[in-house]
């Protein structure tokens, strides 16, 4: 997942951590967004597109997800498939907010 590197670059420096949801359709076109306009809708598509890939990837393998969850050390995304698009959520991990605990 590539879209890390786009979205922080290559040059070293502090940047907050995007927090909201995306909407995007089954083309991965975002529909609606709650995220800062501080982060571009280039930044955020990769997100989208990867989200989507992974969604049809495991529906071809007929292991179909009807949510994802993944955590990038300090930012968390969870994905719920809504009829061939998606809702997303960002979420950064901070001190004041606890690790989802396992089972």
């Amino acid at each position: 997942m590539g879209f890390l590197k786009k979205l922080f670059g290559g040059l070293a420096a502090v940047q907050q951590l995007p927090s909201g949801t995306i909407t995007v359709d089954r083309d991965g076109r975002i529909i609606a967004s709650t995220v800062s306009s501080g982060y571009s809708k280039d930044l955020l598509q990769p997100i989208a597109r990867d989200v989507l890939e992974l969604l049809r990837e495991a529906r071809a393998a007929q292991m179909p997800l009807a949510e994802v969850s993944l955590h990038f050390g300090s930012l968390r995304i969870t994905a719920r498939e809504l009829r061939g698009g998606a809702i997303i959520f960002l979420l950064p991990q901070t001190a004041l907010l606890p690790n989802p605990t396992r089972s």
